[in-house]
């Protein structure tokens, strides 16, 4: 269903593409859109027992596509080096294919989202729970992962 690598010896290791995982700060989803198009959005995200989870508005048009299509694929750049004397980028990224399912259970969105906090704001993680106490309004997505792949650029 979902191809081979075509540049192996490039293949990130599975601890390596772990790493990304848990330290990128920044993803993109691709979504299936309107009228054929593919949609992909920059998303905060984190990684947690093997799954990819993330937030947003429970409306709009991300919300909307996924609600119609929770296939996706999703997208990490973590090294972005030019290297321009070689006419190459020395790059670490992976790509991943899965599907999403929409969390609207609070007592499991609440986890999601302070794992999210835990992620970009440590340092106010007792503020950021009484935020998502108080019903902040985010929605959580878990996207379980189905296929992933790790690629380094060399020279």
């Amino acid at each position: 269903m979902f191809r081979e690598m075509r540049l192996k010896e490039q293949a990130l290791s599975q601890d390596e593409i772990e790493k990304v995982l848990t330290t990128a700060a920044n993803g993109t989803l691709a979504v299936f859109g309107e009228d054929g198009y593919p949609y992909s959005v920059p998303v905060n995200f984190v990684y947690k027992d093997g799954k990819i989870y993330f937030h947003g508005a429970a409306e709009g048009y991300k919300y909307d596509c996924l609600s119609k299509n929770g296939n996706v694929s999703f997208s990490i750049i973590s090294k972005d080096d030019i290297a321009k004397e070689n006419f190459t980028t020395l790059f670490e990224s992976v790509i991943l294919f899965g599907k999403v399912e929409i969390i609207k259970d609070t007592a499991q969105k609440i986890p999601v989202l302070e794992a999210l906090v835990g992620k970009y704001s440590a340092e106010f993680m007792e503020s950021g729970k009484e935020y998502i106490r108080k019903g902040c309004g985010s929605c959580a997505y878990q996207l379980t992962i189905e296929h992933i792949t790790g690629k380094r650029g060399v020279i």
